[in-house]
């Protein structure tokens, strides 16, 4: 079910081209500091966490500036990949995690979460950005392809470049007779889960496969691997590859336009903010479980189809009252203005809309310990 309340969110698209030109203003509150901007705190401890590697460079950035701020602060997180965090988070060896999906209603049922006092959790949109199909093959930058298209490449339906279902929709380019590796995540990942995500919903004939975390196709000429940083490596040693990415990473490899309706859509922040502006929010969970549900089939017009949401999820109630401060403190600096734009300057994400950053604060003040 789908909550109307979502389409008082602003378009986030706007909101996305306006942040990441946009200059903080000089009195705002250091991250955890007080309202004069004093770096100074009382936060002091040190709190582990793990998860996505999408995340990655967002939050290298985030937490330079936040342990910055708060100089008895040590912030340790290590990007594992989503389903690690979650298991991490479920074990009770990661005080908070980020994760490429929300957890889902069969785990939010059993509610086995051993850093916890309470079953109920937090988890707010942190990182919005689009998941770039990117390959390597000299002399060619950029290629247009179909859903259908990218659906059979990546179960190995097509098999070399010049293959006419690719030439056909790329006149203009010189395409070699190069045979086409796709490389996938080996972990299992909320960027596959968004990838596979896209495929199930817009070319369904094509991609025969239910989207999910793992990797759901039976390879013979795909190459495995772990995490963000080894799709990257192995997109970028062999000629010829092709892969699925976090934007973040997508550097001088070339890229996809991904049809969407009569047109080709280049990734963007802007463009990836547009189909989750569109999206609502899923009904049924908690007061501070901000989850949402994305149809990449129903994007409209210029939206880019692929678009991670990238989530942090905390306990609401937490043992040790020292954890519950420095994890509330850090989600709001990692929601706020600043933070926004930390991660858009690092990593080329969407800050998150003004709306939506004020329901994102409502359930970080959730975080607290148990009374």
């Amino acid at each position: 079910m789908k909550l109307s309340r979502f389409a008082q969110i602003g378009a986030l698209g706007a909101v996305a081209a306006l942040a990441l030109t946009a200059c903080s203003p000089a009195n705002e509150p250091a991250p955890g500091g007080d309202a004069s901007g004093d770096a100074a705190s009382n936060l002091s401890g040190t709190v582990n966490a793990t998860g996505a590697s999408s995340q990655g460079a967002a939050q290298q950035a985030w937490t330079a500036e936040f342990q910055n701020a708060n100089g008895g602060v040590t912030i340790n997180y290590q990007p594992t990949g989503s389903g690690t965090g979650r298991e991490n988070f479920i074990a009770g060896s990661s005080a908070f995690i980020g994760s490429d999906r929300a957890f889902n209603e069969e785990e939010l049922a059993a509610g086995q979460f051993g850093s916890c006092v309470t079953p109920d959790i937090v988890e707010i949109p942190a990182y919005i950005s689009p998941v770039a199909v990117v390959f390597n093959l000299p002399g060619v930058e950029t290629l247009n392809l179909t859903p259908d298209v990218i659906a059979q490449i990546f179960d190995e339906k097509i098999a070399t470049w010049n293959d006419p279902a690719i030439a056909e929709l790329n006149p203009d380019a010189e395409l070699p007779s190069t045979n086409i590796t796709p490389v996938y995540r080996g972990d299992a990942s909320g960027t596959t889960g968004t990838f596979t995500e896209y495929l199930a919903s817009v070319a369904p004939e094509a991609w025969p496969y239910e989207d999910g975390d793992e990797w759901p196709v039976s390879t013979t000429r795909s190459e495995s691997a772990q995490q963000t940083s080894g799709v990257e490596s192995a997109v970028g040693a062999g000629e010829g590859t092709i892969g699925y990415i976090d934007a973040s990473r997508a550097g001088d490899f070339g890229t996809v336009a991904v049809g969407v309706g009569e047109e080709f859509v280049p990734f963007s922040a802007e463009a990836a903010a547009q189909l989750v502006a569109a999206s609502p929010l899923a009904e049924g969970r908690g007061a501070g479980d901000l989850v949402f549900e994305i149809d990449p089939a129903a994007a409209p017009a210029g939206a880019y189809p692929i678009a991670l949401v990238s989530y942090l999820i905390a306990c609401e109630q937490y043992e040790d009252e020292a954890t519950a401060d420095i994890v509330r403190s850090y989600f709001e600096y990692v929601a706020s203005e600043d933070g926004q734009n930390a991660a858009a300057e690092a990593a080329g994400s969407a800050p998150l809309s003004e709306d939506l950053r004020s329901q994102v604060t409502e359930a970080i003040a959730l975080i607290g310990t148990a009374e």
